[in-house]
């Protein structure tokens, strides 16, 4: 078992522009698509507050200890040169620097609009505002079991520029471990224990870096509700990322677009990437874990 950090959120519960999403008439999450940031954020939508369909909040954003993790977001630390993950860069030879590099996501257009589907186009620009990447996403809320719904989020992210893109993580730059960049969950404050499993093993150590079928954290919220979040690639592409998982400073699980070498992006060039976020009340053994990731796939 991993004890994760506390810290309260500095987000209110729904700023102005955010669209609320239900599975079975219940609200379960809020897709925050605009929202005004500080630039050292790296500005972009978000999914906070999640839910449980019994009303617990599995996701933190904006928590003191870590400023730029938001919720449920796809970000990422170095796409040519530019920070769009939030708070410091990591630099080779040098370690974590404040640096004026920060992008931002915004969005362009609603394709769908439902209270349990969203789909919209972005452009990830510099501080310029020139256009990096292209991006096409879609957020799907659906019921599962009794006690659980499936949260899928897709992406298509193309180079927009005329030259090649590299994206690249802490990792490739030198910090051993430090593969995250797109996917990120950042989970509740909790003074208690979570638990970290996969077919990999138990605990971040077996599982931190690894592929596998599917990855599940469960805690519980200050009222001692327990929760699980399942996490499960959708497709072929997104189960060769490797997981990025944290348990101890904070809560934290990302699936890597790249680990320790750099993705780069002809002019044109385009990648997706589909993963499903299992919410879960209660606690699942491996065994109920594997099954309801394989039921979540199939639908």
């Amino acid at each position: 078992m991993e004890h994760s950090g506390t810290g309260r959120s500095m987000v209110a519960e729904r700023p102005p522009d955010a669209v609320r999403l239900q599975v079975d008439g219940r609200e379960v999450a809020s897709y925050v698509w605009r929202s005004e940031l500080p630039a050292s954020i790296a500005p972009r939508p978000f999914l906070h507050p999640v839910r449980t369909l019994g009303g617990c909040v599995v996701t933190d954003a904006r928590p003191h200890s870590h400023t730029h993790q938001l919720g449920i977001s796809i970000a990422a630390p170095d796409i040519g040169g530019r920070n769009f993950w939030g708070g410091r860069t990591f630099v080779a030879g040098h370690g974590p620097a404040w640096l004026d590099d920060h992008g931002a996501q915004r969005h362009r257009r609603w394709l769908r609009h439902t209270e349990s589907e969203l789909a919209h186009t972005l452009h990830w620009v510099d501080r310029d505002g020139a256009a990096l990447l292209r991006e096409r996403r879609s957020i799907v809320c659906v019921p599962l079991a009794a006690n659980a719904w499936t949260l899928a989020v897709q992406t298509r992210l193309t180079n927009a520029t005329d030259r090649p893109l590299p994206i690249r993580s802490p990792a490739a730059l030198g910090r051993v471990g430090a593969g995250y960049g797109g996917f990120f969950w950042r989970g509740p404050a909790t003074t208690g224990p979570v638990t970290v499993q996969s077919p990999a093993g138990t605990g971040v150590r077996a599982v931190h870096g690894t592929t596998a079928p599917w990855l599940s954290v469960s805690g519980a919220d200050q009222q001692g509700r327990e929760w699980t979040m399942l996490f499960a690639p959708a497709d072929a592409t997104t189960a060769q990322d490797r997981w990025f998982v944290r348990a101890r400073d904070y809560l934290g699980v990302g699936s890597s677009l790249t680990w320790d070498r750099p993705l780069v992006l002809e002019p044109g060039d385009q990648i997706e990437r589909h993963i499903l976020a299992v919410v879960v009340d209660g606690t699942l053994t491996e065994d109920a874990a594997a099954e309801l990731a394989t039921q979540a796939r199939s639908e």
